[in-house]
């Protein structure tokens, strides 16, 4: 059983609004990264929200921690749950499709340009809690390492939206403008 985890939790300080509610072709990204998950995993969660179109579970240890602490809160959900594994997107990542598992399997793997987005075994729960708690540097990179994690090029990489130039684009994109 794999879960489906999108990463809500940010602050969205570069867009200037709250990124996860903002429209690409007639749909918030928010939703469009539930709906992608919904067809590719046994069930979907929202990390660091408090509503979304999908059950939410709140960061941990707590907000602020970063990517990091959303795939934390999302494979220790796993692990309690009975799920194998945790195939994660960033909320603002868009041009992912419905072959991202099959490309990511097996994990640990993660896509070499957005390392947000990628597929944990459950068990790594224990990996991304002993970086959270020590000293070192709390970051996917050192969660890649731990886990020995392989990355992985898409034959499609995804966008990236940082900023309402950048959803304008892939919205251009989308429709041929």
């Amino acid at each position: 059983m794999i879960l489906g985890a999108v990463l809500a939790g940010g602050r969205s300080t570069r867009f200037g609004s709250d990124k996860a509610l903002a429209v690409l072709d007639g749909q918030t990204l928010i939703a469009r990264a539930v709906a992608l998950l919904g067809r590719q995993c046994s069930a979907v969660v929202v990390v660091g929200r408090e509503e979304a179109p999908a059950p939410c579970i709140p960061d941990w240890p707590a907000p602020g921690m970063g990517p990091l602490g959303g795939l934390a809160a999302a494979l220790r959900h796993a692990r309690d749950n009975g799920f194998t594994d945790v195939l994660c997107i960033s909320v603002d990542a868009v041009g992912l499709d419905d072959r991202l598992l099959g490309q990511l399997f097996p994990s640990p793997a993660y896509v070499e340009s957005q390392p947000v987005i990628g597929l944990w075994p459950a068990h790594a729960a224990d990996a991304v809690e002993a970086i959270l708690r020590g000293d070192g540097k709390h970051s996917l990179r050192a969660l890649v390492e731990a886990t020995g994690a392989r990355g992985v090029t898409l034959h499609r990489p995804p966008a990236n939206i940082n900023s309402p130039d950048d959803l304008a684009q892939c919205e251009e994109a989308i429709h041929g403008l």
